[in-house]
């Protein structure tokens, strides 16, 4: 057990001994969201939809982090010297979708990249060493480590938790974001509860626990002495770095080694070394660091009271759980009609949805697929995805509707050697200069001008104008005009996946699909 003596207390509370400080978040933006299927998936994970409005939960959370330059009455936030832009990590493969997230966000950010998936704890690793390095001399800043992908309806109580959790980190204390349970909740983790750390409801850590039956998460939430871990934390940068090289020497290596060897691409972003961070064992901050705090006397852990209306949004009961419902319990969005049912979350991409007679079902309609469950059964939907995955079946991974950062392209329909796309491309967009080995492509022009490099040749298409590709002859199609450009593209051929793409020159730095 860690005991906060009386005068770190007063200290934590922000009295004239307390240093000025620099405030650096951390989101990580690398979850998957698989129980969130079909609207959540691998290239286009939760963090970047909305479930409840249409701002993505990375958006939102980047927008909380502003907060954190408000004042709260009652708290010693004046120490607070400035707040550094946000450090938002993410794999290389969702950099383009999350670089347009953050765009639409007015928040200064910078993203650091994976190269491979290895959990959070070496993603927070990167992020202190990356927050270490851009600070002012001597500085050691604080982090704030959020997920990209949890919801807060409070966002003033939520700056508050953190400007009082940020008063504990100064004195080098690993603070967890704690919320006292509603109800007992099995697809949590817990963490038990020490002796007052504060006078605003902050604890010592005694332990952490991971996700427990049905029968213990009701004994733990009578205690009144285990509060569910949100996942969010606040520590000191070198706390951190020397947390994870005590507990993890071999994951503080490799990522050393990755970041020592990162390099910067072309729009500012952090490219962290491949071979190293392959390297790099994969764990977690829980399993990696936090539940050693009990056992490990060099680590002081606190827990801060988070009452923000949390929620990790972790599979669709939890989506049901916090959105507004009728008289009978019912969600409905979009496109949905309900007659003698209850207790039901139904939401609709675009087809009409009827719901008869039903209760505690989840049902998602998207373009593609469409999810039918009963609602104490979601946690189940990851094993959907993983025979989809086994099955290599693309609706586990992209959707029919595809982003990419000249526009869009949707696939309306597809048989044996032949596959038709609907491809919508930006004012000053320009898809790569690519070549394909097993597909032919044809090109209609239905709205918008079209100019099209096929081989030597550069030419301009107009509306009911079309061309055509053959294989392996390289070709990039733009819009140079300032309306959306719209094409019926046709492919035909003995292969057709994403895949089969050889890129020659691309202006958005893709090397891949």
């Amino acid at each position: 057990m860690n005991v906060i003596a009386e005068a770190s207390v007063k200290d934590a509370l922000g009295h004239a001994t307390q240093p000025a400080c620099i405030v650096q978040p951390v989101v990580l933006a690398g979850g998957s969201g698989t129980r969130l299927w079909p609207l959540s998936r691998e290239q286009c994970p939760k963090q970047l939809i909305g479930l409840t409005s249409d701002e993505s939960l990375l958006e939102a959370t980047l927008r909380r982090t502003e907060a954190l330059r408000v004042p709260t009455p009652g708290l010693p936030t004046q120490h607070i010297a400035r707040t550094q832009r946000a450090l938002v990590v993410c794999s290389e493969e969702l950099r383009l979708p999350t670089k347009e997230r953050l765009e639409r966000c007015v928040c200064e950010s910078r993203v650091v990249l994976e190269p491979a998936p290895r959990n959070t704890a070496p993603a927070l690793t990167v992020a202190a060493l990356a927050a270490l390095a851009d600070a002012p001399q001597a500085e050691d800043p604080v982090l704030v480590v959020m997920p990209a992908d949890h919801l807060i309806v409070d966002d003033a109580a939520f700056a508050a938790t953190l400007q009082q959790a940020v008063q504990h980190a100064l004195h080098d204390a690993i603070v967890a974001l704690g919320v006292p349970p509603e109800r007992a909740e099995t697809g949590y983790g817990y963490i038990k509860t020490g002796l007052p750390a504060d006078a605003h409801g902050a604890r010592s850590i005694e332990r952490f626990v991971e996700k427990p039956a049905q029968e213990t998460a009701e004994c733990y939430v009578a205690s009144g002495e285990y509060w569910w871990n949100s996942g969010i934390f606040v520590m000191r940068a070198s706390v951190w770095l020397a947390a994870i090289a005590s507990c993890r020497p071999d994951i503080a290596a490799a990522c050393r080694a990755a970041y020592d060897s990162a390099c910067t691409d072309r729009d500012g972003a952090l490219m962290i070394n491949r071979a190293a961070f392959t390297a790099c064992p994969s764990d977690s901050i829980d399993y990696a660091v936090m539940e050693r705090i009990g056992d490990d006397p060099k680590l002081t852990g606190i827990i801060v009271p988070l009452t923000a209306g949390w929620s990790d949004i972790g599979a669709w009961d939890a989506v049901w759980n916090i959105s507004a419902k009728d008289a009978a319990g019912n969600v409905a969005r979009g496109r949905v009609l309900l007659e003698s049912a209850s207790d039901t979350y139904a939401h609709s991409e675009g087809r009409l949805v009827a719901c008869v007679g039903v209760t505690g079902v989840v049902v998602v309609e998207t373009a593609d697929a469409v999810l039918v469950a009963a609602k104490d059964r979601v946690q189940d939907v990851k094993a959907i995805v993983n025979r989809l995955n086994a099955a290599k079946d693309t609706e586990a991974k992209v959707h029919r509707k595809v982003e990419r950062p000249w526009g869009c392209y949707d696939s309306i329909d597809r048989g044996d050697r032949f596959q038709v796309k609907r491809i919508v491309v930006k004012p000053g967009g320009r898809l790569s200069l690519q070549m394909h080995h097993h597909r032919a492509e044809h090109w209609i022009v239905v709205r918008g001008t079209a100019r099209v490099t096929r081989g030597d040749e550069t030419f301009l298409l107009t509306e009911n104008q079309s061309t055509y590709i053959p294989l392996g002859v390289q070709h990039r199609l733009e819009n140079p005009g300032k309306t959306p450009l719209e094409i019926i593209e046709v492919q035909s051929g003995g292969y057709l996946g994403e895949d089969d793409i050889v890129r020659f020159d691309d202006q958005y730095g893709r090397t891949g699909v």
